[in-house]
């Protein structure tokens, strides 16, 4: 491959939503990597409003009960999809999961593969803490920004 061709991918590879390109032509094998944006979410009770619900029999409107105390919800942070693609929990059927709910991880563990145009590519956890939820199945289609797991 030239300067010109490998200037081409790196620009590809930068406008896309791919993390990762391998490209083996002639005997030549190349590599080119970017680095993962992960954008986690943390909920909280206090920032989540009821919405009023009108009643149909009395068109009463009715709130929900605002004095309960914070759940466990508070310090749940998610792993989500830096990409588009499809989930795969293991790395073949054959073989177990990566994690499972109860798995303690680090940031530099993987949890999954997406799938994006036939290139794999490994996600890590970029957090630590112990798995509590499973968010999606395996095989399934994932948006950008997806929550695929629940950390605590």
């Amino acid at each position: 491959m030239n300067f010109k061709e490998i200037k081409e991918l790196i620009s590809i590879l930068d406008q896309s939503s791919l993390t990762e390109i391998n490209i083996e032509n002639k005997g030549s094998k190349i590599t080119l990597k970017k680095e993962k944006e992960i954008i986690t979410q943390q909920v909280t009770a206090a920032s989540v409003q009821p919405v009023p619900q009108a009643s149909p029999v009395s068109g009463v409107t009715a709130a929900a009960d605002t004095n309960d105390t914070a759940t466990d919800t508070d310090n749940l942070k998610t792993i989500n999809a830096p990409m588009v693609g499809t989930f795969y929990k293991a790395p073949s059927p054959e073989e177990s999961p990566y994690v499972k709910v109860g798995d303690k991880v680090t940031a530099d563990t993987t949890v999954c593969i997406l799938e994006a145009m036939k290139l794999f590519n490994e996600i890590q956890a970029e957090v630590n803490g112990e798995i509590v939820e499973i968010l999606v199945e395996d095989g399934q289609m994932v948006e950008y920004g997806q929550a695929l797991f629940k950390v605590k």
